[in-house]
């Protein structure tokens, strides 16, 4: 009875706590779109202008009102770009900028300028893995004797929509299903694809993010972008329109799926090691940056508008002009003070660097202040270290919270006579900050340019790029992509959608997810930009990380030619066995392996060298033959000497970037070309 009493009682509770919650839920279908006051908006798709391309204006309530919800959803960690990792750097240029801006760390080559660079995703929350398919931050604070200079870049030069106004409703689609908060990390789901769908603005971001550019191999082999258009502007002010490039010395590289999908798992921590672990062994990463100009007088001559930041200025037609070096050489002292507070801004300017009216663009210049208030604690996040300027800042701003500045002056106001009005303004040509003075004519408008309407020309000419590899591996991102996304309906949209983009990629597509194949032609876009294919990247040895598999009794020749090959060539080795007990060679002499062939896995590594030794048991036979079989799958570098060459299937030998080494230095060459080479697409995978 006592029993019946209890739970009954808590039936009651439980049932006076869902009369409670039930007058705050609400089901927004079906329902006309307000504003948190109840104010029902003609419109949610633009942001409020002066003209079709003018600058968004302030009193847009709607779009701050939006943007600031969106911006202060997250506690503490960053809604987006919330996965990331950062170091320190320098850049020096390589030439002076002084032609096309007044720009002061851009005048003189002899000038080395500190830097601070934080490499992210974007879709995951902290706790995520590293090497999810995803959109890759590449965000770079300059600290130059003019004040800070962020450049807010991602490893894409485009993105998914072209109005900040719809960025919230991205990220929510784009974010882990609200009712089971899964997948994480993750694009494959409902909520995602409809977005797209029904967004075909992002027809060509998605291109990108279906293609091998969003499995990066390392934040040291990928590509980085400004994104947006903007102007440089010199000393006679004189305005040209730039898009920034980041280029790695390294070349640009990436997994395969099923490789990055296993690393999630082995080692989610994969890509920030892989920085830092590569600066502690001096290995110092290396971006040339570039720029492709345009000058103002062109700024309608190209066959799409400039400032639609779902576009790219083709290299072919505005080459990069490469002005200098980044060198990534110290690794932080605390990752909380420096990489978590960092505080980045597109608004961040020097004299010499300004905005244009990419929508965009310009709601970030709202979106990111208001991000750091809430991130931060407050107005004073520029006092935190990492974010303060190499320069003293002066000015009447006072309080709030996280003060830390002790200002002895008890005027803060401006103007002043107390003060004799210090701290004053400076005029331009003294180095004051003055913005580009724009012309701008329209009515204030809530719409978009007739000139940002082709969604899918750029994704064509992207896909037309590609090698067959490349191309295959598209088909199959939007096939994985496609076959987790439940509703049949809106799968049957991205097929039709992306139609437009390429008849055969989409028919392929639809034939493995249950689709009716697109119809019409598709693109008539036939136009090829090299650059974008990474088959013609850049192809070097240099700090790829090579597992050497050893045994007891290892032939201590072999061994050493093939590891000072390694060595020559720049390679990181990790010796790896049975145990991490000393393994003896031939010569009597031992080495300490750093990895067992259970605690580490082929997929961590960029290729491996087998070399057995006379005593070889069981579990070392079976353990390396998984290490050959799936660095064979994965299209990477193999190497076993020829006592080793058992664990060889037959059908392996003579595959390309398979080496049966006898030891001598010509097979040591052919296995460093392999390794050259990153990966060898031709090899039959199928006799596995």
């Amino acid at each position: 009875m006592m029993n019946e009493e209890i739970n009954k009682a808590n039936q009651g509770i439980k049932n006076a706590k869902h009369q409670q919650l039930e007058q705050f839920r609400v089901d927004d279908k079906g329902t006309n779109l307000t504003t948190n006051q109840g104010l029902t908006m003609a419109q949610d798709e633009f942001s409020l202008k002066a003209g079709e391309r003018g600058p968004t204006l302030m009193e847009d309530f709607h779009f701050r009102e939006k943007v600031t919800h969106f911006d202060h959803e997250r506690i503490p960690e960053r809604v987006v770009h919330a996965r990331g990792t950062g170091v320190h750097g320098e850049f020096q240029l390589y030439e002076s900028m002084k032609e096309y801006t007044k720009a002061g760390f851009l005048q003189d080559p002899n000038v080395k300028t500190p830097l601070f660079v934080r490499f992210s995703t974007v879709a995951g929350f902290r706790g995520s893995a590293d090497t999810v398919r995803d959109v890759r931050g590449f965000a770079i604070k300059f600290y130059t004797q003019e004040g800070n200079y962020d450049l807010v870049g991602n490893n894409f030069p485009v993105f998914f929509i072209q109005d900040a106004i719809k960025f919230p409703d991205f990220v929510h689609a784009v974010k882990p299903e609200p009712h089971t908060e899964v997948p994480q990390a993750s694009s494959a789901h409902d909520t995602f694809w409809d977005f797209i769908a029904s967004n075909q603005e992002s027809a060509h971001m998605v291109m990108w993010a279906m293609s091998d550019r969003a499995i990066p191999r390392s934040f040291r082999m990928m590509e980085g972008f400004g994104v947006h258009t903007f102007r440089l502007i010199n000393a006679d002010g004189k305005a040209t329109f730039v898009k920034f490039h980041l280029k790695p010395l390294l070349g640009i590289h990436s997994f395969v799926w099923d490789e990055t999908q296993k690393i999630a798992g082995k080692d989610p921590d994969f890509n920030r090691k892989d920085l830092q672990e590569a600066i502690e062994n001096g290995n110092y990463p290396e971006f040339e940056v570039g720029v492709q100009l345009l000058p103002e007088e062109k700024e309608f001559s190209l066959d799409f508008d400039i400032l639609d930041p779902t576009k790219i200025w083709p290299e072919e037609d505005i080459p990069v002009k490469i002005i200098g070096k980044i060198t990534l050489n110290k690794n932080v002292d605390n990752f909380f003070a420096e990489v978590e507070q960092v505080a980045f801004h597109p608004g961040h300017l020097v004299p010499g660097i300004d905005f244009t009216n990419d929508p965009l663009l310009q709601g970030r210049l709202f979106s990111y202040t208001d991000t750091q208030l809430i991130r931060l604690g407050g107005p004073n996040f520029h006092e935190i270290p990492i974010n303060r300027p190499v320069v003293q800042f002066h000015n009447n701003q006072r309080d709030g919270y996280r003060r830390d500045t002790i200002n002895t002056n008890m005027v803060s106001y401006h103007n002043n006579s107390m003060s004799q009005n210090t701290p004053k303004t400076v005029s331009e040509k003294e180095g004051g900050y003055a913005h580009y003075q724009e012309q701008i004519h329209g009515s204030k408008i809530a719409a978009r340019s007739e000139s940002f309407k082709d969604n899918f020309s750029q994704a064509a000419m992207f896909y037309n790029s590609m090698s067959n590899v490349e191309k295959k591996h598209i088909i199959d991102a939007f096939t994985f992509e496609l076959s987790q996304v439940k509703s049949k309906d809106i799968v049957q949209q991205v097929v039709n959608m992306f139609g437009n983009v390429n008849i055969d990629m989409m028919t392929q597509v639809a034939q493995h997810v249950g689709a009716i194949p697109p119809k019409g032609e598709g693109s008539k876009y036939a136009k090829i930009s090299p650059k974008l294919s990474q088959e013609n990247t850049i192809k070097k040895s240099d700090t790829l990380k090579i597992g050497v598999i050893i045994s007891e009794g290892f032939n201590a020749d072999d061994f050493n030619t093939m590891m000072k090959a390694l060595t020559d060539a720049k390679t990181m080795q990790e010796i790896i066995s049975n145990t991490l007990a000393p393994i003896k060679g031939s010569d009597g002499k031992e080495q300490i392996p750093k990895r067992t062939l259970t605690s580490t896995d082929p997929v961590l590594f960029d290729g491996i060298y087998v070399l057995g030794g006379s005593k070889v048991d069981d579990a070392f036979k079976t353990n390396t033959k998984k290490f050959i079989q799936e660095t064979y799958m994965h299209y990477k570098p193999l190497a076993v000497s020829m006592s080793s060459s058992e664990f060889l299937k037959p059908e392996m030998n003579g595959q390309p970037g398979v080496t049966v080494s006898d030891g001598k230095d010509q097979s040591a060459s052919k296995f460093i070309a392999d390794i050259s080479a990153h990966r060898h697409w031709d090899r039959n995978i199928n006799i596995l």
